[in-house]
């Protein structure tokens, strides 16, 4: 599918991989060709201000949904300083496509680079010159389905990808959003380090967001239950085979407990990748 509301920042410049990974939480210093990881951009107190993907094409490229308030060139631009280092909105230049869970960086043409895992999670991104958009659409969809927004949010909810301004809203700790797995704990810095580090070694997050299924209809916003208490709240859903696949927000003390739907319908917990 092709992505829309997507923007997309190329960091270029001699100091641009090592100063982003100083500044960011993914493994940027380490990140191989073709290759990419979520990221976070945090306050110094450890909140979440921007969330991204970072992919190597060449060239360090970030790619973050429109919809939240505010841009990550904006954000990082007052660290560049005396860096050698360059932020471009791309936006207008470049589209993007996902195949989700291709396996591996696919084989393609001469023109479109290609970097997995892709912003969905599982599967391949596709970063193509905007002109290039409409043919790339045709030639993907002659030989793989088109998703349209009912099956990419089925698909991101199966995989249990916690997605900003739905899941969770700027300020959250990366932990309350289930997005430790975008933080390198090996790195020597980053904004933010010391307060995620505290609560990773020193105590839990207030809640945390789980994935569950249930035998029913459940809509985003519906409580979640446990020994007839509600402890969260329902943060996305959608209609899988046999009911419904959902993540939530859950109270920590009782992320561990039996959970229900107000009506008592059980929600069965999910093994995913993300949550």
């Amino acid at each position: 599918m092709e992505h829309d509301g997507i923007r997309i920042v190329e960091v270029t410049g001699s100091d641009a991989r090592g100063w982003l990974n100083d500044l960011v939480t993914g493994p940027i210093e380490a990140l191989g060709p073709s290759r990419a990881t979520r990221s976070l951009l945090l306050t110094p107190t450890g909140r979440i201000r921007a969330d991204f993907t970072v992919a190597d094409v060449g060239r360090l490229t970030l790619f973050q949904g429109t919809d939240q308030p505010d841009a990550v060139d904006s954000l990082l631009a007052p660290y560049v300083l005396s860096s050698d280092v360059e932020l471009s909105d791309a936006s207008d230049r470049l589209a993007l496509f996902s195949v989700p869970g291709a396996e591996g960086t696919p084989v393609v043409s001469d023109g479109i680079e290609a970097f997995a895992p892709s912003i969905l999670g599982p599967g391949a991104g596709l970063l193509v010159d905007r002109a290039r958009a409409s043919a790339v659409a045709r030639s993907l969809s002659s030989s793989l389905p088109r998703g349209d927004a009912d099956a990419v949010e089925r698909w991101r909810v199966e995989a249990g990808v916690p997605l900003y301004g739905v899941d969770f809203d700027a300020g959250a700790l990366p932990a309350d959003a289930a997005l430790e797995s975008a933080i390198d704990f090996t790195k020597g810095c980053f904004l933010g380090q010391e307060s995620v580090a505290k609560v990773r070694n020193l105590g839990h997050p207030q809640a945390a967001l789980v994935a569950l299924r249930a035998v029913a209809d459940v809509r985003r916003g519906d409580g979640v239950y446990a020994d007839g208490t509600e402890v969260g709240t329902i943060t996305s859903a959608a209609v899988a085979k046999g009911g419904t696949i959902v993540l939530a927000r859950v109270r920590w003390d009782a992320s561990r407990e039996a959970l229900s739907l107000a009506n008592g319908t059980p929600l069965e917990r999910r093994s995913v990748n993300g949550a």
